[in-house]
């Protein structure tokens, strides 16, 4: 019986992903014959899930009824849950921190002893690094989210890095959560480009706007586009280094907010990043801890000459 009932929980779970399964698809995921898979089926309409036929098709799919019981979920997806619930309670979007503690101690209830131990075991021996960035409002989120899906002009009013506001029309396309900070990829209509803004500077005006038709993306990858706007755009200097060191080993030690890596061989990669003081510029690429080549801008140059020198005078001479 126990067996029974953790296959129609796993085969529950699979059916919850949104897609259609052949029969024979779900037989060799659940280890039994198509036969069971028919006759489980059959238990999860006993019990009021809709599983739909998939016509033309010996397949299934879960059906969106009117009448489904609570969502089930097998050990992993009980942890995953129970640890994103508390990491939504210290992250960076306002106003859910206490309905995620609320709903994480209604879960923990429900978990067996096995699972809680697993949990809180996890929670005990994570202590949460401070952000360090203004939270977000949840409600900005899911609005800017439904506009993305539906194609929705925005109409926001935005505050820059230097404090200077502005009204814009802009397309959105996608969020991008770097951990600390929440973007915006979308297409300023009144600059005709497209732009990464900050979403906790940003205001929603309401209504949206007309519905637009989608433009060819600036990037296949729109989180590596804005890890490049993120890094370079907002600040005075742009700096372009040659580092020589392989681009995985230069990218562990280089977050994706703060500059973007590329691979020129196996032992080169070309960093770009930004800073408002040329001083920290070369101070942050020197702490990579790797040989590396000033090409932008050209007064870094010079800048690191003379900053080498101090640091050479700095240090006493060997005895």
């Amino acid at each position: 019986m126990v067996e029974t009932s953790a296959r129609l929980l796993r085969l529950l779970s699979l059916l919850q992903t949104h897609r259609e399964w052949s029969g024979t698809e779900l037989a060799e995921r659940l280890g039994v014959t198509a036969r069971t898979v028919r006759r489980d089926v059959g238990r999860l309409r006993e019990l009021g899930y809709a599983v739909d036929a998939v016509a033309g098709a010996a397949g299934y799919r879960l059906g969106a009824g009117s009448d489904v019981p609570p969502l089930l979920l097998d050990d992993e997806e009980a942890v995953a849950v129970a640890v994103g619930l508390r990491t939504a309670a210290g992250g960076t979007v306002a106003g859910i921190e206490e309905s995620s503690l609320r709903a994480l101690a209604k879960l923990e209830r429900l978990l067996p002893s096995r699972l809680r131990h697993r949990v809180r075991a996890l929670q005990s021996m994570t202590v949460p690094m401070a952000a360090g960035a203004p939270p977000v409002d949840a409600d900005t989120l899911t609005r800017i989210a439904a506009a993305c899906r539906d194609r929705e002009i925005l109409r926001i009013d935005y505050r820059a890095h230097d404090g200077a506001g502005s009204s814009r029309a802009v397309e959105p396309y996608r969020l991008v959560a770097t951990g600390r900070r929440w973007y915006l990829v979308a297409y300023d209509t009144d600059r005709a480009g497209w732009r990464t803004f900050r979403v906790d500077r940003l205001g929603l005006r309401s209504p949206n706007g007309p519905r637009f038709v989608p433009r060819e993306p600036p990037a296949a990858d729109l989180a590596e586009y804005a890890s490049r706007a993120i890094s370079n755009a907002p600040y005075r200097y742009r700096g372009r280094f040659t580092v020589h060191a392989p681009a995985a080993a230069v990218a562990d030690r280089v977050p994706p907010t703060a500059g973007t890596v590329e691979a020129v061989d196996e032992r080169t990669c070309t960093l770009l990043c930004g800073s408002n003081s040329l001083d920290e510029l070369a101070l942050w690429v020197a702490l990579i801890g790797a040989p590396f080549t000033v090409h932008e801008p050209p007064e870094l140059a010079e800048h690191v000459r003379a900053l080498g020198a101090r640091l050479m005078a700095a240090a006493p001479p060997p005895r």
